[in-house]
Protein backbone atom coordinates (compact mmCIF):
# COMPACT_ATOMS: atom_id res chain seq x y z
CA UNK A 1 0.00 0.00 0.00
CA UNK A 2 1.48 3.87 -1.01
CA UNK A 3 2.03 5.79 1.97
CA UNK A 4 1.27 9.00 0.23
CA UNK A 5 -1.51 10.91 -0.29
CA UNK A 6 -2.81 11.61 -3.86
CA UNK A 7 -4.69 14.28 -5.39
CA UNK A 8 -6.58 14.13 -8.38
CA UNK A 9 -8.38 16.10 -11.24
CA UNK A 10 -10.61 15.50 -14.09
CA UNK A 11 -10.65 18.34 -16.34
CA UNK A 12 -13.73 18.66 -17.94
CA UNK A 13 -15.17 20.63 -20.98
CA UNK A 14 -17.83 22.63 -18.62
CA UNK A 15 -16.30 21.75 -15.06
CA UNK A 16 -13.52 20.63 -13.26
CA UNK A 17 -13.14 17.78 -10.19
CA UNK A 18 -10.56 17.27 -7.73
CA UNK A 19 -10.21 14.98 -5.18
CA UNK A 20 -7.85 14.06 -2.32
CA UNK A 21 -7.48 10.08 -1.07
CA UNK A 22 -5.31 9.28 1.89
CA UNK A 23 -3.10 6.37 1.60
CA UNK A 24 -5.99 3.56 2.43
CA UNK A 25 -7.99 5.41 -0.31
CA UNK A 26 -10.08 7.24 1.62
CA UNK A 27 -11.61 10.56 0.60
CA UNK A 28 -10.35 13.26 2.87
CA UNK A 29 -11.70 16.34 0.11
CA UNK A 30 -13.84 16.63 -2.92
CA UNK A 31 -14.67 19.45 -4.20
CA UNK A 32 -16.10 20.71 -8.40
CA UNK A 33 -15.14 24.18 -9.73
CA UNK A 34 -16.64 25.29 -13.31
CA UNK A 35 -13.78 25.05 -16.06
CA UNK A 36 -12.98 28.44 -18.01
CA UNK A 37 -14.77 28.79 -20.80
CA UNK A 38 -14.84 30.32 -24.82
CA UNK A 39 -11.81 33.43 -24.53
CA UNK A 40 -8.85 34.62 -26.67
CA UNK A 41 -6.83 33.14 -23.35
CA UNK A 42 -8.86 30.03 -22.53
CA UNK A 43 -5.28 28.05 -22.73
CA UNK A 44 -3.63 30.48 -19.98
CA UNK A 45 -7.00 30.83 -18.09
CA UNK A 46 -7.25 27.09 -17.73
CA UNK A 47 -3.68 26.84 -16.91
CA UNK A 48 -3.75 29.21 -13.87
CA UNK A 49 -7.46 27.92 -12.55
CA UNK A 50 -5.76 24.28 -12.58
CA UNK A 51 -3.02 25.68 -10.34
CA UNK A 52 -4.81 27.18 -8.11
CA UNK A 53 -7.39 24.46 -7.87
CA UNK A 54 -4.45 21.57 -7.61
CA UNK A 55 -2.66 23.85 -5.12
CA UNK A 56 -6.06 24.68 -2.94
CA UNK A 57 -6.73 20.96 -2.12
CA UNK A 58 -3.09 20.17 -2.11
CA UNK A 59 -3.26 21.99 1.37
CA UNK A 60 -5.46 19.51 3.04
CA UNK A 61 -2.90 17.45 2.50
CA UNK A 62 -0.91 17.23 6.25
CA UNK A 63 2.54 19.70 5.67
CA UNK A 64 4.77 16.37 7.35
CA UNK A 65 2.94 14.11 4.14
CA UNK A 66 3.90 13.93 0.58
CA UNK A 67 1.39 13.57 -2.03
CA UNK A 68 1.02 12.68 -5.87
CA UNK A 69 -0.37 14.64 -8.32
CA UNK A 70 -2.82 13.01 -11.07
CA UNK A 71 -4.82 14.56 -14.08
CA UNK A 72 -7.10 13.66 -16.51
CA UNK A 73 -7.84 15.47 -19.74
CA UNK A 74 -10.36 15.50 -22.59
CA UNK A 75 -7.49 14.47 -24.89
CA UNK A 76 -3.51 13.25 -25.17
CA UNK A 77 -0.39 13.49 -24.92
CA UNK A 78 1.63 12.73 -28.26
CA UNK A 79 4.54 10.39 -27.22
CA UNK A 80 7.02 12.33 -29.68
CA UNK A 81 6.61 15.86 -28.66
CA UNK A 82 4.88 15.77 -25.67
CA UNK A 83 2.10 18.52 -26.49
CA UNK A 84 -1.69 17.76 -26.32
CA UNK A 85 -3.74 16.27 -29.71
CA UNK A 86 -6.81 15.23 -29.58
CA UNK A 87 -8.57 17.31 -27.12
CA UNK A 88 -12.16 18.54 -27.74
CA UNK A 89 -11.26 21.31 -25.24
CA UNK A 90 -9.56 22.64 -28.50
CA UNK A 91 -7.10 25.43 -26.96
CA UNK A 92 -5.13 22.58 -25.51
CA UNK A 93 -3.82 21.26 -28.77
CA UNK A 94 -0.61 21.82 -29.07
CA UNK A 95 0.33 22.68 -26.46
CA UNK A 96 2.73 21.33 -23.30
CA UNK A 97 0.05 21.32 -20.65
CA UNK A 98 1.96 19.01 -18.42
CA UNK A 99 5.40 20.78 -18.41
CA UNK A 100 3.12 24.03 -17.78
CA UNK A 101 1.79 22.79 -15.08
CA UNK A 102 4.70 21.17 -13.70
CA UNK A 103 6.41 24.72 -14.16
CA UNK A 104 3.37 26.41 -12.55
CA UNK A 105 3.26 23.62 -10.01
CA UNK A 106 7.06 23.52 -9.27
CA UNK A 107 6.19 19.43 -8.74
CA UNK A 108 5.78 16.12 -11.02
CA UNK A 109 2.43 15.41 -12.48
CA UNK A 110 0.84 12.49 -13.68
CA UNK A 111 -0.92 13.08 -16.96
CA UNK A 112 -3.64 11.44 -18.87
CA UNK A 113 -6.61 10.70 -21.19
CA UNK A 114 -9.41 11.12 -18.64
CA UNK A 115 -11.15 8.11 -20.76
CA UNK A 116 -8.02 6.13 -19.97
CA UNK A 117 -8.13 6.91 -16.69
CA UNK A 118 -11.63 6.10 -16.54
CA UNK A 119 -11.50 2.33 -18.01
CA UNK A 120 -8.45 1.80 -15.91
CA UNK A 121 -10.47 2.76 -12.72
CA UNK A 122 -13.18 0.21 -13.49
CA UNK A 123 -11.28 -2.30 -14.69
CA UNK A 124 -9.50 -1.98 -11.10
CA UNK A 125 -12.30 -0.98 -8.95
CA UNK A 126 -15.49 -0.88 -11.04
CA UNK A 127 -17.98 -2.55 -13.50
CA UNK A 128 -14.94 -3.77 -15.37
CA UNK A 129 -13.21 -6.21 -12.32
CA UNK A 130 -12.55 -10.16 -13.92
CA UNK A 131 -12.60 -8.80 -17.64
CA UNK A 132 -9.87 -9.63 -20.05
CA UNK A 133 -10.45 -6.76 -22.63
CA UNK A 134 -12.48 -4.17 -21.52
CA UNK A 135 -13.62 -0.39 -23.68
CA UNK A 136 -14.85 2.31 -21.96
CA UNK A 137 -17.06 4.68 -22.98
CA UNK A 138 -17.62 8.25 -21.86
CA UNK A 139 -20.53 9.95 -22.43
CA UNK A 140 -20.55 13.27 -21.71
CA UNK A 141 -20.18 17.34 -23.05
CA UNK A 142 -18.06 15.01 -25.92
CA UNK A 143 -17.53 11.37 -26.78
CA UNK A 144 -14.29 9.80 -25.56
CA UNK A 145 -12.89 5.91 -25.18
CA UNK A 146 -10.26 3.76 -23.74
CA UNK A 147 -9.16 0.28 -24.10
CA UNK A 148 -7.81 -2.16 -20.97
CA UNK A 149 -6.06 -5.21 -21.69
CA UNK A 150 -5.17 -7.19 -19.14
CA UNK A 151 -5.36 -4.95 -16.26
CA UNK A 152 -3.33 -1.99 -18.70
CA UNK A 153 -4.45 0.67 -20.67
CA UNK A 154 -3.40 0.08 -24.43
CA UNK A 155 -2.63 3.44 -25.54
CA UNK A 156 -1.72 2.64 -28.93
CA UNK A 157 1.19 4.43 -31.38
CA UNK A 158 0.25 7.63 -31.33
CA UNK A 159 -1.64 7.71 -28.06
CA UNK A 160 -4.91 7.80 -29.13
CA UNK A 161 -5.72 4.54 -28.90
CA UNK A 162 -9.81 3.79 -27.91
CA UNK A 163 -10.74 7.54 -29.36
CA UNK A 164 -14.14 6.01 -30.94
CA UNK A 165 -15.52 9.52 -30.85
CA UNK A 166 -14.09 10.13 -34.18
CA UNK A 167 -14.85 7.98 -36.15
CA UNK A 168 -16.15 9.24 -39.04
CA UNK A 169 -19.76 7.59 -39.53
CA UNK A 170 -21.85 10.05 -41.69
CA UNK A 171 -19.76 11.78 -44.38
CA UNK A 172 -22.28 13.81 -44.54
CA UNK A 173 -23.01 14.61 -40.76
CA UNK A 174 -21.89 17.78 -38.73
CA UNK A 175 -18.56 19.53 -38.79
CA UNK A 176 -16.55 18.37 -35.91
CA UNK A 177 -13.66 20.25 -34.71
CA UNK A 178 -11.22 17.23 -35.42
CA UNK A 179 -11.89 18.37 -39.41
CA UNK A 180 -14.39 15.82 -40.09
CA UNK A 181 -17.85 15.14 -40.66
CA UNK A 182 -19.93 13.35 -38.67
CA UNK A 183 -17.91 11.63 -36.12
CA UNK A 184 -19.40 9.82 -33.25
CA UNK A 185 -18.88 12.64 -30.83
CA UNK A 186 -20.70 14.64 -32.60
CA UNK A 187 -24.00 12.23 -32.75
CA UNK A 188 -23.90 10.78 -29.20
CA UNK A 189 -22.38 13.50 -26.80
CA UNK A 190 -24.30 15.73 -24.82
CA UNK A 191 -23.80 18.59 -26.77
CA UNK A 192 -24.53 16.48 -30.45
CA UNK A 193 -27.81 15.61 -29.09
CA UNK A 194 -28.65 19.25 -27.80
CA UNK A 195 -27.28 20.32 -31.67
CA UNK A 196 -29.62 18.27 -33.06
CA UNK A 197 -32.47 19.56 -31.42
CA UNK A 198 -31.85 23.13 -31.78
CA UNK A 199 -31.06 21.65 -35.49
CA UNK A 200 -34.52 19.99 -35.75
CA UNK A 201 -36.76 22.87 -33.86
CA UNK A 202 -34.95 26.00 -33.69
CA UNK A 203 -34.80 26.16 -29.45
CA UNK A 204 -31.96 25.32 -27.44
CA UNK A 205 -32.49 22.49 -24.66
CA UNK A 206 -30.49 20.58 -22.27
CA UNK A 207 -29.89 16.70 -23.21
CA UNK A 208 -31.47 16.28 -19.77
CA UNK A 209 -34.36 17.58 -20.90
CA UNK A 210 -35.11 16.40 -24.37
CA UNK A 211 -34.80 12.87 -22.49
CA UNK A 212 -37.56 14.04 -19.43
CA UNK A 213 -39.30 15.51 -22.94
CA UNK A 214 -39.24 12.20 -25.10
CA UNK A 215 -40.66 10.54 -21.98
CA UNK A 216 -43.45 12.59 -21.78
CA UNK A 217 -43.65 11.84 -25.55
CA UNK A 218 -42.82 14.80 -26.73
CA UNK A 219 -43.13 14.29 -30.72
CA UNK A 220 -40.00 16.60 -31.44
CA UNK A 221 -38.26 15.07 -28.27
CA UNK A 222 -39.19 11.57 -29.40
CA UNK A 223 -37.68 11.94 -32.80
CA UNK A 224 -34.68 13.55 -31.99
CA UNK A 225 -33.66 11.36 -28.78
CA UNK A 226 -34.54 8.14 -30.81
CA UNK A 227 -32.21 9.05 -34.04
CA UNK A 228 -29.30 9.49 -30.43
CA UNK A 229 -30.22 5.87 -29.48
CA UNK A 230 -30.07 4.35 -32.60
CA UNK A 231 -27.01 6.25 -33.39
CA UNK A 232 -25.22 5.05 -30.12
CA UNK A 233 -26.78 1.22 -31.14
CA UNK A 234 -24.74 1.76 -34.51
CA UNK A 235 -21.38 3.20 -33.80
CA UNK A 236 -21.03 1.41 -30.74
CA UNK A 237 -22.01 -1.95 -32.45
CA UNK A 238 -19.54 -0.84 -35.06
CA UNK A 239 -17.06 -1.02 -32.26
CA UNK A 240 -17.83 -4.13 -30.67
CA UNK A 241 -17.62 -5.78 -34.31
CA UNK A 242 -13.78 -4.91 -34.07
CA UNK A 243 -12.65 -4.81 -31.25
CA UNK A 244 -14.82 -7.73 -29.42
CA UNK A 245 -14.84 -6.53 -26.16
CA UNK A 246 -15.22 -9.12 -23.01
CA UNK A 247 -17.14 -6.08 -21.24
CA UNK A 248 -18.14 -2.46 -22.29
CA UNK A 249 -18.40 -0.01 -19.15
CA UNK A 250 -20.45 3.31 -19.81
CA UNK A 251 -19.59 6.62 -17.84
CA UNK A 252 -20.19 9.98 -18.26
CA UNK A 253 -23.21 12.41 -17.11
CA UNK A 254 -25.31 11.16 -20.24
CA UNK A 255 -24.28 7.39 -18.92
CA UNK A 256 -26.71 7.95 -16.16
CA UNK A 257 -30.14 7.83 -18.98
CA UNK A 258 -31.57 4.74 -18.20
CA UNK A 259 -32.91 4.00 -21.76
CA UNK A 260 -29.25 3.77 -22.89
Amino acid sequence: MTTAFSVGVDLGGTKTEAVVLDPAGGTLIRKRRPTPGEGPRRYQDILAFLTRFISEVSRTVPSERSHTVGIGIPGSINPETDLVHNANTTCLNGRPLKADLERALGRSVGMENDANCFTLAECRAGAGRGYGTVFGVIMGTGGGGGICVGGKIHRGRQGIAGEWGHYAVDPAGEPCYCGNRGCVETKISGSGLEKAFQRRTGRRMAAIEIVEGCRREEPDCVAVFEQFLDDFGRCLGGLISTLDPDAVVLGGGLSNIEEI
